[in-house]
């Protein structure tokens, strides 16, 4: 026996032995070609275990796998060796695979992961094949899962993650997975005195504090975003050891996150101290160390002081930031504790230079210098209409959308330099004063800093439509008056004149001719007045057109803009007035001032000022009439031009009605299951206008049936009473004001059968005329030895019942909803003799469905 037991010892020790070593791993892929990835697969294993593994087998993902030899394997420590495997495979078509590595067993003894040496360790990246977004190569983890803690010390680890496309990276804890994938049974986090948690943005690993020492495994992946869409992930398994000691973590000084220029060397100083008092190594590594072109250097003062610098080019630039790694390990005589600190470092590429603008015709042509980074894909181009004055801030990239500028145009060639503004075909206005930046972008969307700011304007080689205002309002007997600028840079070998002016008026309603109201062959006359409209309800809009009209060669040189004068409407609604009017015009309104005619100075004066097409006048009084006008105050953004422009309204009253409806009152029903009626009850809101209401009860029969009228009242309450009773159905309330202005429905309460029980029949009664229990009917709503009928029965419309004998013959029949069987035979009018007697009553009852048949089937006992 002994002999037994002890082989059996042996056996379980070896394969103990053998399966006690997977301890931490990732799967990354790099992109070869087309559908082809070239897949490494990363463990960390226990060096001394005999379990070596010198092939695994990965899973690609579409249904296949290949066993693939180690490449070369590396002892990080005399216990961590870091085993590396690598594979090539290529996919079929676009699609997401998922490659994985199943390898039994996890090490022995993990405190979070019961059972954890029959557990097999898995992990799993997530490769996203899909040609809209480009190909894509995961994310490298350069930092190692070697990192150990102490109880009741703050642990942390960073992965030390690059990303060779610079894409966008978010992190997350996930569960430990075993068998085919799936979660082990049991896994916890580890527990904490504080948290347990990963940072999504730099990917720290923060355990505040382990609590028991041990070992544990966690996992956590790294997602990729591109173009706002998850391009894969990478799932790293990871052990952390915790053991007792005294040692606390060093501290890393360095600066914060920093922008630089492209072509600009960047130098700044890391330092590194330990609470202990003992030597801290310090290391860096990150994405600026794993560039190929002009890599960062970091170089060891001594060992708890570094220089970082890095010489940075054009081709550092990226839209997301490229993340450095500091990482500071003490030398404790228990145990090396470790801390890190992220520095995010954005290059970004420098603004396009010397931009220049330069009116021509009705356009601008915009030019600036190639940008020094020749990697860009093309340029952006910003427009305002006036000057702002703006000087990017250190890292404020492209052109930010508070500065007013708009996105006007992009080239796609960093070759192309120059674009003629034409406002994409109808020409640009003149008197306004265009302003542009131009900035590079990549094809990550990078941007790089914006250019300065350059301005033009549009030789005023034209008139210049400046007014178009409301004299006078009338319905035939309306004046408008309207004005212009002449032209003041003409070119007289080409447009030698005389010259004419033309004023054309167009009606603002519906189906107008345009049509020429006047003619100037003076440069200087520049007013109209226009008479005899209908300036009350109709608006108008100008243009001024300009003639060359010299003899044999009369031609348009050109025309101002249109422009209308601003129409005043007035929505008229409870004790307030809505005005709102329109802006079509070429220059730039800046405020808007409302006059209000005041009775007891018999004129219009200044009420208040807005910035917006619309005012409302509030706190009036219904049935008032109150009078506007509107007085819009601009000009154009170039010298030269009256400034500032004035234009009126037509005049335009209103008065002030009550057409605003209620609010919604909030409905409880309350059912009386002893009368079969329901008592509904209603609150009207505080915090709306309190006034003499009405209120409308509505009523349904059934839950999706539509609502009707029932009653009114003035009251709060309604008792809701039907013949025959029921407290089926679904109720609404609406408030009315004293106008008959109906609030929209308010909560809907609806009240079921079952609320207070079902038609039901006794199983005894005694004939025997002592006026107790003579007669066989329907339980009344208060169970009590004797209740005369009619009593209200709930929600029946009608019943069928057959009452037979022991033979089967029928002695009573009635379709009475109370069946006031005496006890005598039907047929003969005898009484019937004592003994049990049998029924079928079919009941149609109300519910909130419809009308439903319910067969009711049993026996009475009949004593006299």
């Amino acid at each position: 026996m002994k002999k037994v037991l002890l082989s059996l010892l042996s056996v379980t020790i070896c394969l103990v032995s053998w399966a006690t070593h997977e301890r931490a791993g990732e799967i990354i892929y790099r992109h070869i070609a087309d559908l082809t990835y070239e897949i490494t697969l990363i463990t960390y294993t226990y060096a001394p275990s005999p379990a070596d593994r010198p092939e695994l087998e990965i899973k690609w993902g579409d249904g296949t796998s290949a066993i693939v030899p180690r490449n070369n394997y590396v002892d990080l420590t005399p216990y961590i060796r870091r085993n590396i495997y690598i594979g090539l495979h290529t996919y079929t078509g676009p699609a997401t695979y998922k490659i994985s590595l199943e390898d039994p067993n996890r090490n022995y003894g993990i405190i979070n992961i019961p059972n954890s040496v029959n557990i097999p360790f898995y992990i799993e990246t997530e490769l996203v094949i899909n040609p809209f977004l480009g190909n894509n190569n995961s994310v490298v983890l350069l930092n190692p899962p070697l990192d150990y803690g102490c109880v009741n010390r703050v642990y942390i680890h960073n992965p030390g993650t690059y990303d060779p496309d610079g894409d966008s990276l978010s992190y997350k804890l996930v569960e430990c997975r075993g068998a085919n994938g799936l979660p082990i049974p049991g896994f916890e986090f580890p527990q904490a005195s504080t948290l347990f948690a990963i940072d999504p943005y730099t990917g720290d690993i923060i355990w505040d504090s382990p609590e028991l020492q041990g070992e544990y495994n966690v996992a956590f992946i790294i997602e990729e975003w591109r173009k706002g869409q998850r391009i894969g992930y990478v799932t790293r398994d990871l052990q952390i050891k915790i053991i007792a000691c005294a040692n606390y973590p060093p501290e890393i000084e360095t600066i914060d996150d920093t922008c630089v220029e492209a072509g600009d060397y960047l130098k700044f100083s890391v330092t590194a101290s330990d609470p202990d008092g003992d030597n801290v190594v310090l290391s860096a590594t990150g994405s600026p160390f794993q560039v190929t072109d002009s890599p960062a250097q970091f170089q060891l003062l001594e060992t708890d002081s570094a220089l970082f610098s890095w010489n940075t080019n054009c081709s550092h630039v990226q839209k997301n930031p490229h993340p450095t790694y500091f990482k500071a390990t003490d030398n404790n005589d228990t145990l090396n504790l470790t801390s890190y600190k992220t520095v995010n470092i954005t290059v970004v590429a420098p603004a396009p230079e010397n931009p220049e603008a330069v009116p021509l015709g009705n356009t601008i042509r915009l030019s600036w210098d190639k940008s020094i980074c020749v990697n860009a894909f093309g340029y952006r181009i910003y427009r305002k209409n006036e000057y702002y004055g703006f000087f990017p801030g250190h890292c404020e990239t492209g052109v930010p959308a508070y500065t007013g500028y708009s996105l006007i145009a992009i080239t796609e060639n960093v070759n192309d330099t120059a674009l003629v503004d034409d406002d994409n075909g109808a020409g640009l206005i003149h008197g306004i004063e265009y302003c542009y930046m131009v900035t590079a972008y990549f094809q990550d969307g990078a941007e790089s800093y914006a250019s300065e700011e350059v301005c033009a304007s549009l030789r005023k080689d034209v008139p210049i439509i400046t007014n178009v205002s409301v004299e006078t309002t009338g319905g035939d007997d309306g004046n408008m008056y309207i004005a212009w600028s002449k032209p003041t840079e003409l070119d007289f070998s080409q447009t030698p004149g005389p010259f004419i002016y033309k004023l054309v008026r167009q009606s603002n309603e519906s189906g107008q001719n345009e049509e020429v109201i006047a003619q100037y062959s003076d440069l200087n006359d520049t007013l109209f007045i226009d008479t005899g409209l209908n300036t009350a309800t109709q608006g108008y809009t100008y243009r001024v057109d300009f003639y060359n009209n010299t003899p044999g060669d009369f031609f348009k040189i050109g025309s101002t803009r249109t422009a209308s004068s601003p129409f005043l409407s007035v929505f008229e609604t409870d004790r307030k007035l809505i005005l709102n009017w329109q802006d079509n015009v070429p220059w730039k309104n800046d405020i808007y001032e409302i006059y209000r005619f005041e009775p007891d100075s018999n004129k219009y004066l200044l009420y208040d000022t807005t910035y917006q097409l619309f005012y409302q006048d509030t706190g009036l009084v219904n049935g008032l009439e109150y009078c506007y006008i509107i007085r819009t105050v601009g000009d154009y953004s170039t010298p030269g031009l009256v400034s500032p422009i004035y234009n009126f309204s037509q005049e335009n009253c209103g008065t002030p009605v009550d057409n605003v409806p209620p609010c919604a009152p909030a409905l409880t029903v309350e059912t009386n299951c002893d009368m079969y009626n329901n008592l509904l009850s209603w609150t009207y809101p505080d915090t709306c206008r309190q006034e003499d209401l009405t209120y409308y009860i509505y009523y349904s029969e059934t839950e999706n049936g539509e609502m009707t009228l029932h009653d009114s009242t003035v009251l709060n309450t309604y008792i809701f009473e039907t013949s025959p009773p029921s407290i089926v159905g679904c109720f609404t309330v609406t408030a009315l004001d004293s106008l008959w202005n109906e609030s929209p429905p308010g909560n809907t309460e609806c009240v079921s059968l079952d609320a207070c029980g079902r038609y039901r029949l006794p199983n005894v009664f005694t004939p025997n005329g002592d006026y107790v229990n003579d007669l066989f009917m329907p339980f009344p709503p208060k169970e009590v030895p004797f209740l005369d009928p009619p009593f209200p029965i709930n929600s029946v419309e009608k019943i069928k019942i057959s009452i037979f004998n022991r033979w089967g013959s029928v002695v009573f029949e009635t379709d009475d909803p109370y069946v006031l069987w005496d006890g005598k035979d039907q047929t003969n009018g005898q009484p019937c003799s004592e003994g049990v007697y049998y029924f079928v009553c079919d009941v149609f009852e109300k519910t909130l469905t419809g009308t439903m048949m319910r067969t009711l089937k049993g026996s009475v006992t009949l004593l006299r």
